[in-house]
């Protein structure tokens, strides 16, 4: 597990005595504030409590430290009692605690069940559902007298989360809790049978269950049965399909034998069935035939006489349909009559406008845009407006090329009628006066725009082209209000003029189009863009023409013209409706005719019953052929040339039949052995199947068992040589030298050491070594592994049962300068021994167990502060 750090300390418990309560006395008075500054890890033990566990009634609570603790008592006080509950709380077997072989006998003589809470630490980055159990997880365990063990999870608060031993293993494996790594707790019966053997293959085990090889190797050889299992199930699959493929050769003959004979014997019977009703049928068919041939004879000359007739009214519709083209032409003349009309009524009007126009060119903007000029100036000379409005505006331009006019008027549009304002106070007076003078019809557009006294600075963006004008440099205007609207709202600076329309295409439509222009107009009123162009509907000018007599010449002349039109429509329309009235008798007369000829469509039906005859006899035998198809389709998929007679084939028929009945007299019932085929065939796909499945499985497995070995024998040779490594360091703490061989391949670790100084004496194996120097190896061997392994706490029972007062100084030295530079990890270390000697430290806990009272039965006394 990685080095996860977080800030949170463990707090001191209060100090109170209960009835019947193991007695607890802590070391240090200070500690409640020391241990603020410890850093502690998610995963850590905090407290636990026993009850009527093994001999005790009640032992605890126990708050530990966040990094070193030891409990320390004399032997009966209880301390392996709280290493086993911790063993046996977090998930490890009764095997595993080298104190009993079943969990119920850890429960306490008399008691119906026992009791265990650990609490553990939940807090930091490594947190296990921090929403849901908080920063504290409390296991619960409770164990019965008939061995059953059952887990409430609970969170700080108290609420149980979850009951299940599922949720408990995903907890630990998320703390990287492993209880029944001799690393993580070493009980004392694994410590003498581990570290304290002389065997060097026992040491080997203890290596290989301490780095987890141990486990990969069993999981590994696990893989290795496994798939010698399947590879031996595969052989015996094997033998089973060769004896299924075997047995489906040998029914499939017979089987395809008998599939033909039931196939045959159902398409001759519907094939006879079928025979029977189309023979019905023809008979049926016959006897209406001949009852019909009179009366046949018979239509066939009235049919005749019919067809004279027919042809005879053809040329009558001929003549109905000359009658109704008439009728549609003579529709469309009266609306060409109608729309000329109009045109007449609108040129009437507008010759109106200009002869009135002769004397006021105001006029030619409407026949009410005088009186509304005279309105506006009444209303500036009585203040109501704060600035004259301006309009119309093709009233205030003129242009410098006469010729232009229908393209400038084509280019401005609806702006010669329009006026401008200043604001929009103005604009609503004039939409007042302009309501009175035109009660019902269109008003005038108006614009509202602050009015400037000079006109717009162009120049960056108005075109210049040295041949064509603008729009604006070909009107004469004098009031730069308008030319301010103008370029404002239609952009006149921009607009080319253009005379030619197809030099006007060539110009805008060119390789190099003239800059910041967006259009040109031909004097035809032709609109030309860069990309496109329009054909004007306009076809002279409106309202910048100079010449108005002229104008009323054009229109008097184009009005003689409609009226010459409309005359003539006149007298065609005449004709035509003459015309359709002498062509309406004779459409009536022609469909009184075409009534008669009904009955010629029997005489045709009667004519081709013989045919239908043919075509029945003809269909019938078609859809017995496409029948009896379709059944040889399902025997036989391809079509198979055969040129046997008929007679030839169903003398192999009849030679099959015999052939079959002699099969179903040796080989039973045709419908056992149909089913027994169908039996075997499914037995038979299954089987190749599954042997598929298994080739393959077995192809995966040792891809994966190769790549993995690979990874085990790379992970056990760095694991061997980092273990070396710290070894080779604890040992040169006391000035020791020392030396440790692995042999993979025997399963053998050989450890040297020399006490003393530099190459005074060679290396000798730890079994010539004193006792206390043996277990100062034992206990460099242990952190060595600690080093290389990683845990959220350690725990270790008399660790130093065998060391004199120096070895147990120095490893004591060792254990707790390991453990102050692994702040985020907590040492657990059960010992007789009273560590009186022990230096005053923040990181220390030390509980003191209360020695046992045989007499009254541990029962629980008050608690004492260590002095």
């Amino acid at each position: 597990m990685s080095k996860r750090r977080s800030s949170s300390a463990n707090e001191h418990p209060s100090k109170r005595s209960r009835p019947e309560q193991e007695e607890v006395e802590e070391d240090g008075e200070d500690d409640e504030n020391c241990t603020s500054d410890v850093v502690s890890d998610a995963g850590i033990v905090e407290s636990i409590t026993l009850k009527n566990f093994m001999c005790h009634s009640l032992l605890g609570p126990f708050a530990f430290g966040s990094n070193v603790n030891f409990v320390v008592g004399n032997n009966g006080s209880g301390k392996s009692a709280v290493l086993t509950a911790l063993i046996v709380a977090l998930g490890g077997n009764a095997q595993a605690t080298n104190r009993g072989s079943s969990l119920k006998g850890f429960v306490k003589e008399g008691e119906s069940s026992a009791d265990v809470s650990i609490t553990l630490r939940n807090k930091g980055r490594d947190a296990y559902k921090p929403e849901v159990y908080g920063p504290a997880i409390m296991i619960d365990l409770r164990i019965t007298r008939e061995g059953l063990r059952t887990y409430k999870l609970r969170g700080k608060s108290g609420q149980i989360v979850s009951t299940k031993k599922e949720e408990l293993i995903s907890i630990l494996d998320n703390f990287n809790i492993q209880v029944n790594n001799p690393v993580s707790v070493l009980t004392q019966e694994m410590s003498k049978y581990f570290l304290h053997s002389k065997g060097e293959g026992d040491k080997y085990k203890f290596f290989m269950k301490a780095t987890q090889l141990e486990q990969m190797r069993e999981d590994f050889v696990y893989i290795k049965t496994t798939k010698h299992v399947t590879e031996d199930k595969v052989g015996q699959h094997s033998e089973v399909w060769i004896s299924l493929t075997e047995m489906f050769i040998s029914f499939k003959p017979l089987a395809s034998l008998i599939c033909f004979y039931v196939i045959f014997q159902n398409k001759v019977a519907e094939a006879e069935k079928k025979h029977k009703q189309i023979q019905e049928q023809l008979e049926g068919i016959t006897q209406k035939v001949q009852e019909l041939q009179p009366k046949c004879a018979e239509l066939k000359t009235e049919a005749q006489r019919r067809n004279t007739l027919f042809k005879a009214s053809e040329v009558r519709l001929q003549a109905a349909m000359s009658t109704f083209s008439g009728r549609c032409l003579s529709v469309s003349a009266y609306t060409f009559h109608s729309v000329l009309q109009r045109s007449i009524d609108v040129n009437k009007r507008n010759l109106q406008t200009l002869e009135s126009s002769r004397s006021n060119r105001l006029r030619r903007f409407g026949e009410h845009m005088p009186a509304l000029l005279s309105a506006i100036q009444e209303a500036h000379r009585k203040g109501q407006f704060k600035q004259r409005p301006r309009g119309p505006l093709g009233y205030l331009i003129s242009l410098r090329d006469p010729e232009l006019a229908l393209a400038v008027e084509v280019c401005l549009k609806g702006l010669l009628q329009a006026f401008i304002c200043d604001n929009h106070e103005d604009e609503k007076v004039l939409q007042g006066l302009m309501a009175k003078m035109f009660p019902g019809s269109r008003r005038p557009s108006i614009i509202t725009s602050h009015f400037l006294r000079q006109v717009h600075d162009t120049r960056k963006r108005a075109v210049n082209h040295p041949d064509y004008p603008s729009v604006l440099q070909a009107l004469e205007i004098e009031d730069p209000v308008v030319t301010n609207c103008l370029i404002d709202q239609r952009g006149i600076e921009s607009i080319l003029l253009i005379k030619n329309r197809a030099e006007a295409r060539r110009v805008m439509q060119g390789a190099h189009p003239p800059a910041n222009c967006t259009q040109a107009f031909s004097k035809d009123g032709d609109q030309i863009y860069n990309n496109r162009s329009y054909t004007a509907e306009q076809t002279r000018a409106n309202y910048l023409s100079g010449d108005v007599e002229e104008e009323i010449r054009h229109i008097q002349r184009e009005m003689e013209n409609q009226e010459a039109q409309a005359n003539r429509f006149q007298q065609h329309t005449k004709r035509l409706d003459e015309d359709i009235k002498q062509n309406d008798g004779l459409l009536r007369r022609t469909h009184m005719e075409q009534k008669s000829t009904k009955g010629f469509n029997a005489c045709l039906k009667v004519a081709e019953l013989n045919k239908l005859l043919d075509h029945l006899i003809f269909s019938g035998n078609k859809k017995n052929n496409a029948t009896s198809v379709a059944k040889a389709t399902e025997i036989c998929p391809e079509r198979m040339t055969v040129r046997r007679t008929a007679r030839s084939l169903d003398s192999e028929l009849n030679r099959l039949k015999a052939k079959i009945n002699t099969q179903q007299e040796q080989q039973g019932d045709r419908e056992e052995v149909v089913r027994q085929y169908h039996e075997a065939l499914e037995n038979y796909k299954n089987m190749a199947q599954q042997m598929k499945n298994l080739n393959s499985f077995i192809k995966s497995l040792d891809s994966v068992m190769n790549h993995r070995l690979q990874v085990y024998a790379e992970l056990r040779r760095f694991l061997s040589a980092r273990c070396k490594y710290y070894f080779d360091s604890m040992l040169a703490q006391r000035g020791y030298s020392g030396s440790m061989t692995f042999d993979h391949k025997n399963e053998t670790l050989s450890i040297s050491v020399q006490p003393g100084q530099g190459n005074k004496a060679d290396l000798s194996d730890m079994r010539c070594l004193s006792g206390g120097e043996r277990s100062f190896s034992t206990v460099c061997f242990v952190l060595s592994l600690w080093a290389i392994t990683e845990a959220p706490f350690r725990c270790l029972d008399e660790f130093d049962v065998y060391m004199d007062m120096v070895n147990r100084r120095i490893s004591m030295d060792m254990m707790l300068k390991v453990a102050a530079g692994q702040r985020y990890r907590q040492f657990i270390f059960l010992t007789p021994q009273s560590m009186s000697s022990l230096p005053q430290s923040k990181i220390i806990r030390i509980l003191r167990l209360k020695d046992p009272d045989r007499g009254q039965n541990n029962s629980q006394r008050s608690q004492e502060q260590d002095q």
